[in-house]
C-alpha cells in the first residue's frame, strides 16, 4: 500500500469507512488472542470490572519475555487501575482483558484484588457517587442538574 493512499477496507478494497472519526479496526481479532476462550479458565465467573489489577515482581521481572498484549498489561499494571481502565487505556475489548489477566494471575504476573461484593452493592456508595459525579462542573463551568 503506497503511504498516502486512501484507506483499504479488511477485503483490500478502496474507499475504506464511510465515518472518518472511526479508529481502524484490530490487526487482530479478539478471539486469537485469547485462543477462542470467553472466561480465564475453570468455572469461575468473570473478573469484575471494578477489579484492581496490579504487576507483582515476578511478572515485572520477565516483562520482557512476554507476548504483546501480556507486555503491555503488566508494563501498565505498574500502578493499580481496573479492569474496565485497562481495556479502555489499551484499546482492547474488556473479555479480552478479562481473559489475558486471568492467564497473568495464574502465572504469576499480575496480582488480582476482587471488590467485596458487599461494598459493591451499596447504594450508598451509588448514590455518594452520582452526587461527586453532580458537583463536577460542565466545560461551560456550570454544575450539572441536582434533580
Amino acid at each position: 500500500m503506497a503511504v498516502g493512499g486512501p484507506p483499504h477496507d479488511a477485503a483490500g478494497h478502496a474507499g475504506g469507512s464511510p465515518d472518518p472519526a472511526v479508529g481502524r479496526a484490530p490487526a487482530i481479532r479478539p478471539f486469537l488472542l485469547t485462543a477462542g476462550r470467553v472466561s480465564g479458565g475453570g468455572a469461575a465467573l468473570p473478573i469484575p470490572v471494578e477489579t484492581q489489577l496490579v504487576s507483582t515482581s515476578a511478572g515485572l521481572a520477565v516483562l520482557h519475555a512476554l507476548t504483546f498484549e501480556h507486555h503491555d498489561i503488566i508494563a501498565a499494571c505498574r500502578r493499580p487501575q481496573s479492569v474496565a481502565e485497562l481495556a479502555a487505556g489499551l484499546r482492547l475489548h474488556l473479555n479480552v482483558v478479562r481473559v489475558l489477566a486471568e492467564d497473568l494471575r495464574a502465572a504469576g504476573h499480575l496480582a488480582v484484588h476482587r471488590p467485596n461484593a458487599g461494598t459493591a452493592q451499596d447504594l450508598s456508595v451509588l448514590r455518594r457517587v452520582i452526587d461527586g459525579l453532580r458537583a463536577v462542573p460542565d466545560s461551560r463551568g456550570t454544575l450539572r442538574d441536582t434533580s
